[in-house]
Order: C-alpha cells, then structure tokens, then sequence
C-alpha cells in the first residue's frame, strides 16, 4: 500500500488502525482454537482482501461471505468458503457455479426452492456444493423452524446430484444485551440445537459443520453446544454496540469516521460533515448514532444525509471549525460499506485500504 498524508485526505472517511485490527483478529482466533472451535469470520463488516488476509494469517479458516461479489473476491485469498445467504436468481446461480472448482464451497439455506435451484446449477456445471441448512433460533429473520425441516432439507440434499448436505448454521442475533444477561435466551438456543442434533441423528444424517455465534455472544461461544465454527464478523472493527454490550473495550476500537467540524453556530452543538451517509442512520445503544473516539462523553445526537449534530451538553470540551473528530459508529458494518475506500494508520504510517468486495456486481480483479 502507498503512503499518504492524513491530512490532504478530504472527510468524511472511514479510518482503520491496523494495529488494533491484527489484534483483535489474533485475540479472536486464540479464543476459537483454545476451546477447539474454528473461526470463520463474516468479512461483510470489511469488505477488504487486506483485512481478510489479516483474519486468515491470525488462524480463521475459511471465510464467510454474503453476497456473490465478496465470493468472487475472497476465493482469491482462500479455498473455503461459505456463502450465509440463499442464492436467488439465475444470475446469482451462474455467479455461484463459475466460481473456482478448487473451491469447497458452502451455501446456507432454508428452502427446497433454493436447495432444488442450486443443486441444479452445480450438478450441471458439473461440482458438487456443500448444504448448511439454516435454522431460526429466536431472530425471526430467516431459517426454518423446526428440527423437523432440518431433517427434511439434509434428506432432499441428501437425494440430489450437485449438492451434499454438510451440516447447520444458525444466527442469534436476536440475544443483544451483556454477558451477564445472556443465560436465559442462550438455553433457549442450546436447548433448540440439542434437539435438532437428536433428530438429525434419528434421520441418519450427522451436522458435521454446525456455523452459529454472533459478536454479541463472541466470548460465550464455546457454551453452545456442537458448534465446530463461528462466523463473529465485527469484532475485526467493533463498534459502539460491542462497547456497550462489553465484548470490546476502547482500546478494541479499530474503526471510527474521521469527520471535520463544519459549524458551531447553535449553542451547546457542533456540526460535523459526517451524516447519515457516512455513518448509516441505524439508532442502537443508549440513543444517538455515535460517540466520539477521544471524548466518549459526546454524543451524535441526530443525523441528516451530510450533518452530523453533536451534543456538547455533557463536555467542556469546545470544538472550533476545522477541527478533525473521529466518530465511533453505532454499527460498524453499515459505515463500512458507504466508504468508497478506508483511509488506514499502520503504526505512525497512512495508506489507503481498498474495499474490493463492496458493489454488487461481478468482480474482475
């Protein structure tokens, strides 16, 4: 990566500490290996080849993507790979099959529908694709609802050319509150994967891979039971959200928007040229949209598409225009992806870090 100079960046841009990143990968891959689970981590918070080379070079394997255009990108740095999102669509399905055959390729569903359409495109490109089937275990979102369907999706997959069943993943993205307060909803998951574990063993049919964890639960992983991976994306970056549900501390924080004081007119405010399209309009925590990184007491109360509105009300602190804030976001995934590129610190070192598998189309290289 090319050096440049911090200061003739224009704002709002995202900002990545490298260092921070290579330890927050590290930190999460001892955890996964010290209790024998694999990390795969979700690269949709980066989008980067550089920071997902990062993740495999501290011990992830494999990666998990959400769209064909990450696929298409991190099957360059990686032979295994899962996609954690049905694919709909000839376009997508011909997108799915051309990707390498050198590539154990795994895709998460939750309908025959799908499961009939891949196993289609893959047994005529002439591959075979491994079938997480998909289970909700409390979101609501997506998944099936009952051991039962596991059981009838592994048997389908099980009877189709193209494809071969290869285990399950689930998603609890509905537990989000503190460690401590986590027991209660993780039996209620435990409990639902026990069963289905039961019935899938009565069918015959053995989960080799079971693909779950959040960042919310990240340090609770090992106490599901039957889990071989987690697919914790976020905590490459983290975010307010993990600060405020005490996975991650300050020093965890990796990724912030580098915005610029543009106003001090209206008492006990300051407005920064970073809005909503910066930083995404996603409310989580205790209110507002973000925090400042070096005065955490500051609030983003409110957000316009260009305005970013601080409340001064808790700080002495008084900005002047010009001056340069960074902004921990509510959510890290979402800034991410409205960065055309990353502005990157590498110790006292700045390049800029591309985002190669942000965009929906297909990726050329």
């Amino acid at each position: 990566m090319n050096p440049v100079d911090p200061a003739g960046i224009d704002t709002p841009i995202g900002y990545v500490d490298l260092e921070r990143v290579r330890a927050n990968a590290q930190r999460v891959a001892d955890y996964a290996a010290q209790h024998g689970i694999a990390w795969r981590p979700h690269i949709k918070t980066h989008k980067s080849l550089e920071v997902a080379r990062i993740q495999l070079e501290a011990g992830a394997r494999g990666l998990t993507v959400a769209t064909l255009r990450e696929a298409e990108v991190m099957a360059t740095l990686t032979n295994d790979l899962l996609l954690a999102y049905p694919p709909v669509g000839d376009a997508k399905l011909e997108r799915l099959v051309r990707l390498p055959m050198s590539l154990d390729l795994k895709v998460a569903l939750d309908s025959s529908d799908v499961l009939e359409s891949v196993a289609a495109a893959s047994a005529a490109a002439d591959r075979v694709i491994g079938i997480l089937v998909e289970q909700d275990v409390g979101l609501g979102r997506v998944g099936v609802q009952s051991s039962a369907e596991v059981v009838r999706l592994a048997s389908l997959a099980s009877s189709l050319d193209g494809v071969e069943f290869a285990g399950l993943m689930f998603y609890p993205g509905h537990i989000r509150v503190q460690e401590d307060e986590q027991t209660e909803a993780l039996a209620l998951v435990f409990e639902q994967l026990t069963d289905t574990y039961a019935a899938l063993e009565s069918a015959g049919f053995t989960a080799g891979i079971v693909s779950g964890g959040s960042t919310p639960t990240l340090w609770q992983s090992h106490a599901f039971p039957g889990l071989t991976e987690i697919r914790s994306g976020s905590c490459i970056f983290f975010d307010r959200e993990g600060l405020a549900l005490g996975v991650a501390s300050h020093d965890d924080l990796a990724y912030t928007v580098l915005a610029t004081v543009v106003s001090t007119a209206v008492p006990g405010h300051a407005v920064v040229d970073s809005g909503s399209k910066a930083l995404a309009k996603e409310s989580r925590g205790d209110g507002g949209f973000g925090v400042l990184f070096d005065h955490p007491g500051v609030l983003l109360e409110s957000l316009s598409e260009e305005h970013g509105v601080l409340d001064l009300s808790q700080t002495d602190w008084r900005p002047v225009i010009g001056e340069r804030v960074r902004i921990v976001p509510n959510h890290v995934c979402v800034s991410v992806n409205l960065q055309e590129a990353l502005l990157a610190k590498d110790r006292d070192a700045h390049s800029m870090l591309t985002l190669e598998g942000r965009g929906r189309g297909p990726w050329t290289g």
